[in-house]
């Protein structure tokens, strides 16, 4: 759970609840409880005693230029819906200060587990486990087959050029004065932009695909019922979604980085290792995975930029206390020169 300290004021509380029931979402006076297992925007489960809803917040200010854009979030969820891409129905918006002081929105309660540390029953055999590792594959096929340009989201990105753009600027976020990267992250620096290959493709990504970001379904074990957290989609390479997706699969025998222990349920007997997770996305979508790596390491090292950048907010004072052991940033590099193949595997992880 996120450090952030932030809770609802009765001030606040009596606003949404006005809110929701004058959209017809609620219909009593409501309570709320925080849900999810993220350090960045801020979910609650939010009901009535009968009707229940999520309402999705950005943490509270400063928050970094550009981040956070709750109205974005929800114009992409309800672009996709009706699409083969499992969602939450957007139900409402608010712009800031409509009813708190920063923008948010509403959506509908799915109400599957979300698995993290432990597989729940009854998806809890080998055989359910397969599924849903399998499911999550699929999914994400089915969002890279999304018609963008149908669905109204030609905007949302510029697809060309994206990889070196992308490393460009996940690069200035923590780069000294003269555009260098911190000494620590030189060599995985100079691997990425020595490496950077072409576009695979255009389509959606997610940017942020785990296990611990689904909802499954639990009357239909091993489907998925919604995929959250699209704060980080955009238009660009597909093989970034999968090589994140990898990177926090965690490894049997390998301590896992601080994104990957938030999915360890995935080391129980059934899951997909990441070669089979791989080979069906290969499979499933057609696209030729030779550079995975790159993207794998590109994941692991973007990571390891937005824990350091976060760790130094935090010394400014203004950050989630939870980014501010610099070990969580050493896991990333780690797990990255061993993606890259810059150190052995064997001592990657000291």
């Amino acid at each position: 759970m996120s450090g952030v300290s932030w809770d609802w004021s009765e001030a606040d509380l009596a606003s949404l609840q006005g809110f929701l029931a004058e959209r017809g979402i609620v219909r009593g006076p409501i309570t709320t409880r925080r849900i999810g297992d993220g350090h960045s925007n801020l979910t609650y489960l939010v009901t009535d005693g009968t009707d229940t809803a999520v309402v999705r917040r950005p943490p509270p200010p400063p928050i970094p230029p550009g981040a956070n854009d709750m109205l974005r979030e929800a114009r992409i969820m309800a672009a996709l819906r009706g699409t083969p891409v499992p969602v939450p129905e957007v139900l409402a918006t608010a712009d800031e200060g409509e009813v708190i002081d920063v923008p948010l929105y509403v959506m509908s309660f799915a109400p599957g587990p979300v698995v993290t540390t432990a597989t729940p029953a009854p998806l809890d055999t080998p055989e359910q486990r397969r599924a849903i590792g399998d499911n999550l594959i699929d999914t994400l096929v089915a969002l890279h087959d999304v018609d963008w340009q149908a669905i109204g989201l030609a905007d949302l990105g510029r697809p060309e050029g994206f990889n070196a753009r992308h490393v460009a600027r996940m690069r200035r976020l923590i780069a000294d004065e003269n555009g260098d990267a911190p000494a620590e992250f030189a060599d995985i620096d100079d691997w990425l932009l020595s490496n950077t290959p072409a576009e695979s493709d255009a389509t959606l990504v997610h940017c942020d695909f785990r296990i611990g970001n689904v909802v499954l379904q639990p009357d239909k074990p091993g489907r998925i019922a919604a995929v959250l957290d699209w704060e980080l989609c955009t238009l660009g390479d597909p093989l970034l979604d999968i090589g994140y997706f990898l990177a926090t699969v965690p490894e049997p025998g390998h301590p896992p980085n601080p994104t990957a222990g938030l999915g360890t349920a995935m080391l129980e007997g059934g899951y997909p290792t990441r070669a089979e997770l791989s080979a069906r996305y290969a499979q499933r979508s057609g696209r030729d995975l030779s550079n995975l790596s790159w993207y794998t390491t590109l994941a692991l090292w973007k990571l390891a930029v937005l824990y350091e950048y976060s760790r130094r907010r935090v010394l400014d004072g203004i950050g989630d206390p939870y980014y501010a052991d610099p070990g969580l940033v050493q896991s990333f590099l780690a797990d990255a020169r061993r993606a890259a193949g810059l150190v052995a595997a064997s001592t990657a992880h000291r």
